[in-house]
């Protein structure tokens, strides 16, 4: 079985959050090749400490105890209020709060986060050296902080598989993970590390409908029902503000990819992160290694190349997700 760290910024049942971290966790825990030993938490999609109680939650439906760890409640440098502005109230300036309104508030969650999720991803990867997988499906704040902190952690884990960055796609000179940290983000890009990146132009390849929740429903177990209950709404978010016949699962091909790397294709890139404080900030380029880049104004980089994940079989995709999510008990 494939050990793992799952980082993420969960949003299951809070109006106007993706709720894609959460089919990641549900892909992890009923996967048989996956053994989810570290949940860790960061601000992004939720605040943190809502992401929080949205993980704690998901697991205790679950009747599941796996550590859930809090780590930065914001960016390294980045204005944190900007983004909550965002993030947090869209929904209701859209006016479609009410597409929540089935589902019951989240209720509060004691709070025995400890330690700091850096320490505890860097202790159980410097542990473990080449066991231990990272799935970075959040800002990359808290692996910043855990290569900051442990010397050892890029030559000792296994991978980082991250969902962030975006290259070439009409409308998207940003995706919401490096643009909410992207100092972080370029930390972690540059860190050595083995790295496969799944950018938006590749997850947005993903689509998940309300007949494939009805597929889901038909399994009737807990962690069926949890994603079918807490996907619906954001679904019809997505149907409305995105015109998208459901909605993208950004995250969890992450996971899945790791469960059967024929889903997407990927390609060796040199990959580097803008932190220049203009336009192009948090914005990502990629080019062979050995290339001639024309982009003006970057850096000089002598990183090495990541696997950046370029094709999709989203058929295949949602074979893993059924396969997994109908065997859960």
């Amino acid at each position: 079985m494939k050990r793992i760290v799952i980082d993420c910024d969960p949003g299951n049942g809070i109006p106007g959050a993706n709720v894609d971290d959460g089919l990641a966790l549900a892909l992890a825990l009923a996967s048989d090749s996956i053994k989810l030993e570290l949940i860790t938490i960061v601000a992004g999609n939720t605040p943190r400490d809502t992401g929080y109680r949205v993980a704690c939650q998901m697991l205790k439906e679950l009747n599941v105890t796996i550590p859930v760890v809090k780590g930065a409640a914001q960016a390294l440098l980045e204005p944190a209020e900007p983004w909550r502005e965002q993030l947090d109230n869209n929904v209701r300036k859209q006016g479609l709060l009410s597409l929540w309104d089935n589902l019951p508030a989240l209720p509060a969650v004691a709070d025995i986060s400890t330690p700091h999720a850096a320490q505890a991803i860097g202790e159980l990867v410097c542990n473990n050296p080449g066991e231990i997988t990272v799935v970075a499906i959040g800002p990359l704040t808290n692996i910043a902080h855990t290569i900051q902190l442990y010397p050892d952690f890029a030559r000792s884990v296994a991978e980082i598989v991250i969902m962030g960055g975006v290259f070439q796609l009409d409308n998207y000179l940003k995706d919401t993970n490096f643009a909410v940290d992207p100092e972080a983000a370029k930390i972690v890009i540059e860190s050595g590390a083995n790295i496969t990146l799944a950018p938006l132009d590749v997850t947005t390849q993903t689509m998940l409908t309300h007949q494939d929740l009805d597929q889901l429903q038909n399994y009737n177990n807990p962690l069926s029902n949890f994603i079918v209950r807490t996907t619906r709404p954001w679904m019809d978010y997505s149907i409305q503000t995105r015109h998208l016949p459901g909605c993208w699962i950004h995250d969890v091909l992450c996971v899945a990819q790791l469960i059967d790397r024929e889903i997407a294709t990927t390609s060796a890139y040199i990959v580097d992160v803008s932190t220049a404080q203009d336009c192009t900030r948090a914005s990502s380029r990629r080019w062979k290694e050995g290339a001639l880049r024309l982009t003006v104004g970057m850096q000089p980089v002598t990183h090495q190349p990541i696997n950046v994940m370029d094709q999709v079989n989203n058929q295949r995709l949602l074979k893993v997700i059924f396969h997994a999510l109908e065997k859960y008990h």
